[in-house]
């Protein structure tokens, strides 16, 4: 097993060297304003027996594209129930000492703060990836190694620094590197990296449903700040950058590809084409009939050139609800997440971006885009305070109560009908009779 926790702060936060206190089995310091990253990788055979055999399904031919081969979406509130399954299962397996075991058990409930978690698990490898990240804040510097010689652990002090050399597409960082177990004191260090995502400052958007929704919502995406400034705006480099959203919906909600094909009701709600969307897309199935978990869709926005005075600007996305399963009360409420939001800039000729283990990849969108294209990432900032990155629309459904006295009606109609139909078939015998003989004597006698 090997662990690597990275402190990322920003220059004016950075603490002494001296001030940190290393052994052979942990790593103490005073505390620090930091975001932190936990990379945990465990080979196959450190994992349960149910994890190595049928969790992990086999990766397409193509496996060595930039793209990633699935997409899968589930909203989950919390990760309680990972926690528990880490606590019952990960631990247990991994460590086999009551020390290790709590200081397994404490960084899994410490998992209850993180910003994010990725879990990927590479078959040539044979490894599992557990990446755990928390956002910029005070963080207590206080790491602690297992007593298992087959436990390394990687502590990283770092913070933003521009490298002799470095270029336009690359990041720097500097500070410290420690080894648990290997050095006595942390090393100092400096390097840069290429990263093909980067933060817009003073940028922010936010959506939300315009009302009235109906059964046809409009997604509403308003921009403020820097975010409708490319940037390039301010180089003469040659490069391209484009303003995009990328929608992941869920299978009660579908976006139409027809109606986002019309270049002139697209330039009606500030958008410019629609690049991508999961294939195929039935436009008419119930959510009930699904099997897919939704789809997603890549639009260009089509941002004015110069920023506008007053009111902020925003983007329409017309979008669609699917019919949905009966409920008591009559109302459903239906949940999308935020899109992303970013600028996709192209880079010079012969600009390469090879594997670093600060980059986040396989997100979905970054697969639709070139291997040189970078990407400006606009931070969503809901307009409720503190409010969840979600937005909701109340969807009218059948009511399971009201829907007994259509079911009643509705056998009142086709027994009273069923009845009518007899009752004819009953007349007709008795005024014609039935069979051979007496309609040939019917016929006579009108004939005569």
């Amino acid at each position: 097993m090997r662990q690597r926790v990275t402190f990322l702060h920003k220059p004016e936060d950075g603490i002494d060297p001296a001030l940190l206190k290393v052994t052979d089995s942990s790593l103490t310091g005073p505390s620090l304003k930091a975001a932190r990253e936990d990379r945990v990788t465990l080979a196959l055979e450190e994992l349960p027996e149910e994890l190595r055999q049928d969790s992990f399904t086999p990766l397409p031919n193509d496996r060595f594209s930039h793209s990633t081969a699935f997409q899968y979406y589930q909203p989950l509130e919390d990760l309680s129930p990972f926690i528990k399954y880490a606590h019952e299962e990960l631990c247990p397996v991994s460590y086999s000492t009551p020390p290790e075991k709590t200081i397994c058990n404490s960084r899994a409930d410490h998992l209850l703060t993180a910003s994010s978690l990725d879990i990927s698990y590479d078959t040539i490898s044979h490894a599992l990836k557990v990446t755990s990240t928390w956002g910029l804040q005070e963080q207590p510097l206080t790491i602690a190694s297992p007593d298992n010689s087959n436990h390394r652990i990687e502590v990283g002090i770092l913070g933003t620094d521009e490298p002799y050399g470095i270029e336009a597409h690359e990041l720097g960082l500097s500070g410290t590197l420690t080894v648990l177990g290997q050095d006595k004191k942390p090393s100092a260090t400096i390097f840069k990296f290429p990263a093909r995502h980067r933060h817009i400052e003073d940028a922010s958007f936010s959506t939300e449903f315009l009302e009235p929704t109906g059964l046809h919502p409009a997604l509403q995406i308003q921009l403020n700040g820097e975010a409708l400034k490319a940037p390039n705006a301010d180089a003469d480099d040659g490069s391209h950058c484009s303003l995009h959203a990328y929608l992941t919906l869920p299978r009660a909600i579908f976006a139409d590809k027809y109606q986002l094909s019309d270049p002139l009701f697209l330039a009606s709600k500030n958008l410019t084409a629609l690049r991508y969307i999961t294939q195929p897309v039935d436009l008419e199935a119930p959510a009930y009939t699904m099997k897919p978990w939704g789809s997603a869709a890549l639009l260009e926005l089509s941002p004015p050139p110069a920023k506008p005075a007053g009111s902020p600007w925003t983007a329409e996305v017309p979008l669609h609800l699917r019919y949905q399963s009966p409920t008591l009360g009559g109302y459903k409420i239906v949940e999308a997440p935020y899109p992303a939001v970013f600028w996709a800039c192209t880079t010079e000729e012969g600009t390469k971006f090879p594997s670093s283990p600060f980059e986040r990849v396989n997100l979905g969108y970054d697969g639709l885009f070139g291997p040189r294209t970078v990407f400006w990432h606009v931070d969503p900032a809901p307009k409720e305070t503190g409010g969840r990155l979600i937005n909701q629309v109340r969807v009218p459904v059948l009511d399971m109560v009201k829907s007994e006295w259509i079911s009643a009606g509705t056998a009142a109609v086709v027994l009273l009908g069923f009845g009518w139909i007899v009752w004819k078939l009953i007349a007709v015998y008795l005024k014609t009779g039935y069979g051979p003989a007496k309609q040939m004597k019917a016929l006579e006698k009108k004939e005569q």
